[in-house]
């Protein structure tokens, strides 16, 4: 499975929980942390730890990938999960603001997943 195609499971599983703002970008050309980012809010502490784990049960199950690191758990205002080509960052609404992501990595190419969310 491509980097794409893990981007793009990433962002339904985060829809099906109700994540908001789901945001994805090929970071390919501008970093070699990953392909693709997957960036999304959650409305409570629990929530963000819900997306998490809906994030890695779809990615385990239908492409048998586990992530290589999953940060900042215990906090519950940013968890990122990390797989290598991909890393998903489930924010709380004050926390994304405040680190911007996507101003921060704005040369970034998104990713139209509008079409295959509910949102």
């Amino acid at each position: 499975m491509t980097a794409k195609e893990l981007a793009i499971l990433a962002a339904k599983a985060l829809d099906g929980k109700k994540g908001e703002e789901i945001r994805v970008m090929e970071v390919t050309e501008l970093t070699v942390l990953a392909d693709y980012f997957v960036i999304c809010t959650g409305s409570s502490n629990t929530q963000i730890n819900a997306l998490c784990d809906a994030v890695e049960e779809k990615l385990a199950l239908e492409a048998g990938e586990k992530p290589l690191h999953r940060e900042g758990h215990r906090g519950g205002i940013w968890v990122l999960l990390d797989y290598g080509c991909l890393v998903v960052h489930v924010f709380n609404s004050e926390a994304r603001e405040f680190y911007g992501l996507e101003r921060l990595w704005s040369d970034g190419k998104p990713l139209d997943v509008s079409g295959l969310l509910a949102e």
